[in-house]
Formats: C-alpha cells, sequence, structure tokens
C-alpha cells in the first residue's frame, strides 16, 4: 500500500468514527437531557440549545480550524481535533450538570468541525482530476458511519445512558494514538500561508470563497442543494409518521436504504460516474433527479412507493462530492483548508436554519388527511430549492467555467 493510499484510509476512518460518534449520542441524548432536567419543558429547552450551540460552533470554527491548517500544516490541527473530541465524549459521560453538558457541546461542536481538515488532506494529497472521487469516499465514510451509529448508539444505550459516550471517547481517543503513529503531515511548510482576520474570521472566509474565480454560482448550488437535503432529513421521520403512520423501525429500514445508498455510490460507483459523465453533468442529472424524486415523495400516497423513488435517486449522492471537487480545483494549495472550512462554515448554517424551516411547515400542514396533497408542502420546498440550483448550474456551466 502507497503512502498516499495509507493516509486516505487513516482520514476515511477518522470520518467514519466522527460520525459513528455523533450517530451514537442520537438515540440517547434527548433521554440523557431528560434525566438531568426538571420537566418535559426544561429537557426541550435545553435540548434545543445543545443542537443549536453544536452547529452553531461548527459555523464558527470551520474556517478557523482550515486556516491554522494551511498555516501550521494538517496533522497537528487534525491530531488536536480529534483529542478535543474524544475529551469532550469523556465529560459527556461522566457529568450530571447540563450547563457542563452543554460546555462539552461547545467542545465537540469545535472541534468536530475538523471536517473541513481532512478535506483539505484529501486535496492536498489527490490530483485535481481525481478529487471527486475522493470526496466521494469521504460522503461513504460518512453514510456508513450514519447508519451504524443511532443503531449501536440504540443497543450501547439500552445498556446504560452514558455508555454511547463512553464508547465514543474510546474510539476518539485510540484515533488520536493511532494518528500519531501512522499519518504523515500532509503540506509541506513552502506551500503554507499565513494566519490573517480574514481567514479565521467567519464572514471573512466566507467572503474570500466568494472572491475565488468562477466559484461563487457553485457555492450557491452547495448551499440550495444541502437546504433541501437537510429539511428533508430533519421532516422525514415526522412526515411519514403524520402520512403513513409509520413505525420506528419502517423509518429505520428506509434511513439504512439512504445510509447504504450513499456509501455505495459515493464509495464505489463514484469514479465510474465521473467517467461517463464529468462533474457538469453528473451535478446536472442529480440535481433534476433529487427535484423529481423531492416532489414524488410529497405526492406519493402508498407508503411502498416511496423506495422505488428512494432507489431512482441515487444520483443525488455525487452531487456533493462533485462541487467539492469543483471548488477544490479553483482553490491554491495554500488555501484549501480555509476552502473547506467555509463550505463546512456553511453547511453549519443551514444544518441550523433547515429544520426550523421544515418543521415550521410541517407543522402547519401535519394535520390535513394523508389524501390531502399539501401535506408534502415541505417536500415541495425542496424540489423547488432544487430546481433553483439546477438553474443556477445550468446558466454557470453555459458559461465556462470552472472547465471539468
Amino acid at each position: 500500500m502507497s503512502a498516499r493510499q495509507a493516509s486516505l484510509r487513516f482520514i476515511l476512518f477518522t470520518v467514519f468514527l466522527d460520525v459513528l460518534g455523533i450517530g451514537l449520542m442520537i438515540p440517547v441524548l434527548p433521554t440523557l437531557v431528560g434525566s438531568m432536567a426538571h420537566s418535559p419543558d426544561s429537557q426541550a429547552a435545553w435540548f434545543g440549545a445543545l443542537a443549536t450551540t453544536y452547529g452553531v460552533m461548527q459555523f464558527l470554527f470551520s474556517p478557523l480550524l482550515g486556516a491554522l491548517s494551511d498555516r501550521y500544516g494538517r496533522r497537528p490541527v487534525l491530531l488536536l481535533s480529534m483529542a478535543g473530541l474524544g475529551f469532550s465524549y469523556v465529560v459527556s459521560a461522566l457529568t450530571t450538570s447540563l450547563t457542563l453538558l452543554l460546555m462539552s457541546r461547545l467542545v465537540s461542536g469545535a472541534t468536530g468541525a475538523s471536517f473541513s481538515v481532512a478535506n483539505a488532506y484529501v486535496a492536498d494529497i489527490t490530483p485535481a482530476d481525481k478529487r471527486g472521487k475522493a470526496f466521494g469516499a469521504i460522503g461513504a465514510a460518512f453514510g456508513v458511519g450514519f447508519v451504524f451509529g443511532p443503531v449501536v448508539g440504540g443497543m450501547l444505550g439500552s445498556v446504560d445512558l452514558r455508555l454511547p459516550f463512553v464508547v465514543s471517547a474510546c474510539l476518539s481517543l485510540a484515533n488520536v494514538l493511532y494518528g500519531w503513529l501512522v499519518l504523515p503531515e500532509s503540506l509541506p511548510p513552502e506551500r503554507r500561508s499565513p494566519l490573517t482576520f480574514k481567514r479565521v474570521n467567519p464572514l471573512g472566509a466566507l467572503n474570500h470563497l466568494a472572491e475565488l474565480k468562477g466559484v461563487s454560482a457553485l457555492v450557491a448550488v452547495f448551499v440550495l442543494s444541502s437546504f433541501a437535503q437537510f429539511i428533508l432529513q430533519n421532516t422525514w421521520v415526522l412526515y411519514t409518521e403524520f402520512r403513513f403512520h409509520w413505525k420506528p423501525w419502517q423509518n429505520g429500514l428506509a434511513l439504512f436504504v439512504v445510509g447504504m445508498m450513499s456509501a455505495v455510490v459515493q464509495g464505489v460507483l463514484m469514479g465510474k460516474l465521473l467517467r461517463r459523465f464529468g462533474e457538469h453533468r453528473l451535478i446536472m442529472l442529480g440535481l433534476g433527479s433529487s427535484a423529481l424524486a423531492y416532489l414524488c415523495y410529497g405526492l406519493i400516497t402508498r407508503d411502498l412507493l416511496l423506495y422505488p423513488v428512494i432507489l431512482a435517486n441515487f444520483l443525488s449522492f455525487a452531487v456533493t462530492p462533485s462541487l467539492q471537487a469543483l471548488i477544490s480545483r479553483a482553490a491554491a494549495a495554500n488555501e484549501q483548508g480555509v476552502v473547506q472550512g467555509s463550505l463546512n462554515g456553511l453547511n453549519s448554517i443551514v444544518i441550523v436554519l433547515a429544520p426550523l424551516v421544515g418543521t415550521t411547515i410541517l407543522a402547519k400542514v401535519g394535520h390535513l388527511g394523508s389524501g390531502d396533497w399539501r401535506i408534502g408542502a415541505t417536500f415541495f420546498l425542496c424540489s423547488a430549492l432544487q430546481l433553483i440550483a439546477l438553474a443556477v448550474a445550468a446558466r454557470h456551466f453555459r458559461r465556462g467555467q470552472p472547465a471539468n
């Protein structure tokens, strides 16, 4: 195995462990908060604060960690981030205070922003024309972690509510030791860039991203598509409960299918799809497929018909890695950290706002009967967002930049 392959495998394993750790907590965190809260209202308020805090810290620290990695190298920032994440899990496992639990989420949100550094590392070691496939592999690792995390977390949580945090801490800290021993630095000193306030300031970093030639439209497509995806993710379970009276196992099965499709498309098929279509056409096909699929989700009145639509929408999983590859090519070697950090920061804003928009709409229509087409309003919005993203992408690609 070459040094590049070994490094890439470590990065993929790191992303998998990070997402697995997040997934392990999903089934138990609400109950853990409830065990320390004094009332249901207090439980809801604290849980909302924990979720919002995590997203805000991701937004603030993604550009900072990316800029630090551009200045000091990817390796130390990755290792320190993983150590911080492990420490936050230890605190979560031991604390009986909601305030300390909130503090641990502050730390995990800040150090969990290392996804941007992982993406920058991959950009460092991967030729420009192969980055779409490499970013697809990261997406696959993310998908597999997302699939198995909640399942394993639920099993561990049935033994003890704090056990998922203990396991997450052990995995993170073990990965720090493994990385210390095997992970080489990917960014040599001569390719590093100085720290400036503009690069570490989230708003300045976003402005820097917008200044890259030919990137603004791609960033708009990225945000629109991500917004639609996160609305879908955060309303799917409620929607299927309201309209089809699904039980948890049915939603678990559907989410498992989605996660495995993501892993297969991004981890196995991405290279073949890129060779067949190229990034431009793949983005267009994926956005068009998503727009049609979301429309169908909102109109379908028989639940079993959801599965053919899910399977037919496989090209949608190729959109994000293709966009990342095109944006990465527009940035210099010493800008990969801040660029990937800015993208991750934008994603964090979307993660905070999309659930608010989606659940607000669903709350307005959730009482309608399953045969009333208006109950699918949330997904109609998602379809419209993907159509707008498709129009922006089509206009941008017709103007010819950036080139495939």
